[in-house]
């Protein structure tokens, strides 16, 4: 399918989405977050696909939401264009999503890559929730998911002065998994995808949906939640597969059943 604002490119059970709107640093209009969403659902249902990257250009992953369209807007207007119901469909994919960051991730492109589960940044990558600077704040999770991720005194630091982090400093705060130079970000991104890929959907779909309900819950009900699903993995033939080639010392043959 062809997009406006949007590249998808296929690696075998992997996909990349690449933001295209280069000469506004991928700001996130509305008209992008609805292919992105678009894109993302549809291989979310394609059973060829096990991991998913979402990346940008050299410059920007995405330097926010696009301000032309809130310049003028009303509440009313916010409310009813139901601009935060695309990030929630985003936060129920059941599978991997990766996100691949070089250059700027402000604003919304911070809150969609935090959305991701996975950060892989560059040396040149920059995040930040700059909202404070033109009178609002964060509306796409930037308050909650930055905070889950560095804590309540670095998040307010973030937010509160709308500076940018650097990728060192990201990760020294636990904001991405690791950084690497710019040159082999996607590089990187992709031989963690195909590394995923590799084991079996079925669980790896269920440990992400346990582990995100850590978020949602007490310890003793994540405990519950997380108890069974692991029971229920016990009835796939990736699970049989997988201690059979174990015993075996052969490689897993997972077909996603």
């Amino acid at each position: 399918m062809a997009y406006a604002n949007l590249l998808v490119e296929r690696e075998g059970a992997i996909a990349i989405i690449i933001l295209n709107r280069p000469k506004v640093l991928n700001a996130l209009n509305q008209d992008t977050m609805n292919e992105l969403v678009g894109a993302l659902e549809a291989l979310d249902r394609d059973d060829e696909i096990r991991c998913v990257i979402l990346t940008g250009s050299d410059r920007a992953f995405a330097a926010g939401a696009d301000v032309n369209e809130m310049a003028q807007a009303t509440p009313v207007d916010m409310l009813s264009g139901y601009r935060f119901q695309q990030w929630e469909r985003i936060r129920k994919l059941s599978k991997p999503l990766i996100a691949a960051v070089r250059g700027y991730a402000l604003g919304g492109g911070c809150e969609l890559a935090m959305l991701c589960d996975m950060i892989i940044a560059g040396e040149s990558a920059r995040f930040g929730q700059p909202e404070i600077n033109i009178g609002i704040m964060p509306g796409a999770g930037g308050t909650q998911r930055l905070t889950r991720a560095v804590g309540k005194a670095r998040a307010m630091e973030i937010v509160l002065t709308g500076r940018h982090v650097s990728a060192a400093e990201a990760d020294t705060m636990g904001l991405v998994n690791r950084v690497v130079p710019d040159e082999v970000v996607l590089d990187e991104a992709r031989k963690l995808a195909h590394e995923i890929a590799g084991k079996p959907p079925v669980a790896v779909r269920l440990a992400k949906d346990a582990i995100l309900k850590a978020f949602d819950t007490t310890l003793e009900g994540g405990l519950d939640y997380e108890r069974k699903l692991f029971y229920l993995l016990f009835s796939t033939e990736d699970k049989r597969e997988g201690i059979e080639a174990f015993l075996a010392k052969r490689p897993p043959q997972f077909m996603g059943r």
